[in-house]
């Protein structure tokens, strides 16, 4: 018999948690549903948070304990972000693209893949690919 999984939540580490917040809930509209107890006073000066938009879940995590962490990220720990990659289901990613250039957010026009996928991708701020996808027969039409 198999294991009754009921959802998954993908655990990114990062270099500075207030950073990540700011991206993923002011500019993807993320919410904050859960968080560690706050390092000082300071907004969002958290070492972990567990965010949430439409039902799709993720979770930040400081890299450094205690919120103690040198002037700049490791680039040899921060190397394979780029190798790491979230797909969200985005049904009007056109849409998405309108939005993220109105946030200031760098990314290039959605492009559909040779596997018949329209896809929309940016970095975070750690560097993580996060990609914006539905398969082409699919398109949202306004």
């Amino acid at each position: 018999m198999a294991i009754a999984i009921e959802g998954a939540v993908p655990l990114l580490t990062v270099f500075d948690v207030p950073t990540s917040i700011a991206f993923y809930r002011d500019v993807l509209g993320f919410e904050v549903v859960m968080t560690s107890k706050p390092f000082t006073e300071a907004k969002d000066d958290y070492g972990w948070a567990m965010l949430r938009l439409n039902g799709v879940e993720l979770m930040v995590n400081n890299a450094y304990e205690n919120n103690i962490r040198p002037a700049a990220a490791d680039a040899s720990r921060v190397a394979a972000h780029r190798d790491t990659a979230i797909y969200f289901g985005c049904r009007d990613v056109d849409g998405a693209y309108a939005y993220l250039r109105s946030r200031g957010t760098t990314v290039q026009e959605p492009k559909v893949s040779y596997y018949g996928m329209k896809q929309l991708y940016v970095s975070d701020p750690d560097g993580y690919t996060l990609c914006f996808q539905w398969p082409v027969e699919y398109q949202f039409k306004p």
